[in-house]
């Protein structure tokens, strides 16, 4: 009995959470914060969502999660898994707020100093919320019985890695995240790491 509780144990840390950000899009390219605003991917993206779809080399993944936004739902159906991508609000883009479209630049000429991890969006969604919501994306990924494949946006998925490891929400400044970019996120024995990050194709 002993042994087979021990052979669940390692089972369950056997899986990874493969986390993509989506393609490029001109916001993005040009620095303006883009949360729920639905731009799409610019010509580049499109060009490194199927660069993605060729990298993973059609690696099965026990669930799919995407975010229903354009950037990131056309990234995973570029990367040839549309068809079995199972969209999810908890994956969509840090709310902005006030600051939705704007620059850090230009914030911070009304705000000298701002960050968006040390002051956050007026009127917007607050670190810690975002937070709760990759909370829910990892308790469901943990849940699907192998590896899991989410495609979304560069603050939702720096705050999930910090929260991954166990850290506050807003530890995931110190984790930069480029356009069309992988990274795994797995265990050390039973410890909770990053296996790779931010690898582009």
């Amino acid at each position: 009995m002993a042994q087979l509780r021990r052979a669940r144990k390692l089972a369950d840390v056997s899986w990874q959470l493969w986390s993509i950000r989506h393609g490029e899009t001109e916001w993005s390219s040009s620095g303006r914060h883009t949360g729920r605003t639905d731009v799409p991917l610019s010509e580049t993206g499109v060009g490194q969502a199927r660069a993605l779809g060729a990298s993973l080399a059609g690696r099965r993944f026990a669930l799919v999660l995407t975010s229903p936004l354009a950037r990131a739902a056309a990234t995973c159906r570029l990367a040839g898994y549309g068809d079995v991508a199972v969209p999810t609000a908890d994956l969509c883009e840090w709310d902005y707020g006030e600051y939705e479209g704007r620059t850090t630049a230009e914030i911070r000429e009304r705000q000298p100093g701002w960050t968006i991890w040390t002051h956050g969006p007026e009127r917007g969604e607050s670190v810690d919320a975002v937070g709760l919501r990759a909370d829910r994306v990892i308790a469901r990924a943990t849940a699907a019985g192998g590896d899991v494949a989410l495609f979304a946006h560069a603050h939702v998925l720096r705050i999930l890695a910090a929260r991954w490891l166990g850290l506050a929400a807003d530890a995931g400044r110190l984790l930069a995240l480029d356009t069309a970019a992988v990274s795994v996120l797995g265990f050390e024995r039973e410890a909770r790491v990053i296996r790779r990050w931010n690898q582009t194709p």
